[in-house]
């Protein structure tokens, strides 16, 4: 049965009254979109009411970085790094779109990509070109939430993690906690345990541009540090699901010991990557196609748009 051009987009207070104003980019360049093909863009508040009513609803829904909760309904997740966004099926990352998709390097302009990369780490990072980027430094692994879990993404817990960092490498070792986090005692304590039984290991909140400044490389579950790393030149090793995980060591598909061996010598093709993953597989909210991308995804998932 043909749906009613409607969309709906759930939305939590902060967003819902930018949207209304007209000053959440991507919201607008949908909003611009779909208007002229006679859609009517509706902006709701993201209550448990207005969740469970969606699915009721005739026309199509968009959650912003929640789940979509029926078949009618989409995601919409920044990619990373504003202004690039992702509009997709499923609120898991590493079951996105670009996640199944192969990445080949040689399908990407290599000046072009450090050209990009170049811009887009002074941008986010301040920091130009590589100047003063060493790896002499530890082994960073950035933390994020539950340390003692192991969750379904995972191949092992955090602090599991930890351990195996322990016996691969004879190197210092950061622990960087998340400043975002809150953290429980337990957790707090079972990490505290952990470094002050080792001399070479050295435990903070935040710091990630510095340590990605001089680190070896990265170890994480699925850390967003792991992808900046790569502006750092920086590999990386994988212990949970993510999308972003073509050009780095996973230790679901090598193991433990292979992953954290095969890092060390690791050359990823870091400048295309950044550019294939984010520029070239996403919308870039301001890029003057924006709408016509939207468009093309949302026809992609079956909307009739």
């Amino acid at each position: 049965m043909a749906q009613p051009k409607i969309l709906r987009v759930y939305l939590d207070p902060i967003p819902l009254k930018q949207a209304r104003k007209g000053e959440f980019g991507i919201l607008t360049r949908i909003q611009q979109a779909l208007e002229p093909r006679g859609f009517r863009v509706e902006w709701r508040e993201n209550s448990e009411v207005e969740r469970i009513a969606s699915g009721a609803r005739r026309g199509y829904a968009m959650f912003l970085m929640d789940d979509p909760l029926h078949g009618r309904a989409l995601t919409l997740r920044k990619a990373y790094y504003y202004p690039y966004w992702r509009i997709e099926a499923t609120g898991q990352r590493w079951e996105f779109e670009v996640a199944q998709k192969d990445f080949d390097p040689a399908e990407t302009d290599p000046i072009q990509a450090e050209n990009w990369v170049n811009n887009w780490r002074n941008w986010l990072f301040k920091q130009k070109g590589l100047q003063g980027v060493t790896r002499d430094g530890p082994v960073y692994v950035p933390l994020q939430g539950r340390l003692t879990e192991h969750r379904s993404f995972q191949t092992t817990s955090p602090v599991d993690m930890i351990r195996a960092v322990q016996g691969s490498t004879d190197k210092p070792i950061l622990l960087g906690l998340h400043p975002g986090e809150e953290y429980s005692p337990a957790e707090l304590v079972a990490v505290q345990t952990i470094a002050d039984a080792d001399p070479r290991m050295t435990l903070q909140t935040g710091g990630m541009i510095e340590a990605l400044q001089c680190c070896d490389y990265v170890v994480t579950q699925n850390s967003t540090a792991a992808l900046s790393g790569f502006f750092f030149h920086k590999p990386a090793v994988l212990f949970g699901k993510i999308d972003f995980h073509h050009q780095m060591s996973n230790v679901a598909e090598l193991g433990q010991d292979r992953a954290l061996s095969e890092v060390k010598t690791a050359t990823p093709a870091f400048d295309q990557y950044l550019h294939w993953f984010i520029h070239q597989n996403s919308i870039k909210a301001d890029a003057p196609d924006a709408g016509d991308r939207i468009v093309e995804l949302l026809q992609r998932h079956g909307w009739e748009v």
